[in-house]
């Protein structure tokens, strides 16, 4: 058959001009920064990212907002049972 099924999981091209590609790998290998997915939308046959870069959570960030997520999920359980469904 001449239908030929492509691979979803192949890598794909970043159509970007090659002195914004060895700007975001610089940044990123060297200063420690990350790509971030920020909007991904089809525009004709085309699939396109918007993509940010971004500087990681310090430790202390991330323990803080691990705090936030559990009072968060402990307000609802408490919400829940003081308030029981009709």
């Amino acid at each position: 058959s001449t239908h030929v099924v492509a691979d979803d999981r192949r890598t794909r091209k970043l159509l970007l001009h090659r002195e914004e590609i060895d700007k975001l790998i610089g940044e990123v290998e060297r200063k420690g920064y990350t790509l971030i997915p920020l909007a991904l939308y089809w525009k004709g046959r085309h699939v396109k990212i918007e993509i940010g870069l971004a500087r990681g959570k310090q430790e202390h960030d991330k323990r803080a907002s691990e705090k936030e997520r559990d009072w968060d999920r402990e307000k609802q359980r408490v919400m829940r049972a003081r308030n029981p469904p009709a």
